[in-house]
């Protein structure tokens, strides 16, 4: 899969329905998400997404793509993603994809942390 194809999948997983969600989540996918339960499976995670609005729009930088080997795609992010009425969602995020067959990929991990609230401060003695 193509960069631009990565980016536009991963675009779809933020603004898409819940459809399209569950087709696109691997059956043995792990997730990690900023509000409990925190980590999810597969059908907990499609179920925990079938029930949120979808974003309006999102907004990608700090893009980076791996393929650490044939029919494995690992991405890494930031997200700026919002809704009308001004609600706004901020965070760093990876997600790793399989291939399953010829142009067929699902994602078997995501990930996503919001930014800290405060920074470490370093002693300066």
């Amino acid at each position: 899969m193509e960069d631009d194809r990565v980016w536009a999948f991963e675009e779809s997983l933020w603004t898409a329905d819940a459809d399209h969600y569950r087709e696109s989540i691997d059956e043995s996918a792990l997730m990690v998400v900023p509000q409990p339960p925190y980590v999810l499976e597969s059908e907990a995670a499609v179920a925990a997404v079938g029930q949120t609005p979808r974003w309006d729009s999102v907004r990608f930088s700090a893009q980076h793509i791996v393929r650490p080997q044939e029919g494995l795609i690992v991405a890494a992010y930031k997200v700026e993603a919002s809704k009308a009425g001004g609600e706004t969602y901020v965070a760093h995020c990876t997600s790793t994809y399989r291939r399953i067959e010829h142009e067929h990929w699902t994602v078997v991990q995501h990930q996503q942390t919001p930014p800290l609230v405060a920074e470490a401060q370093l002693d300066p003695g």
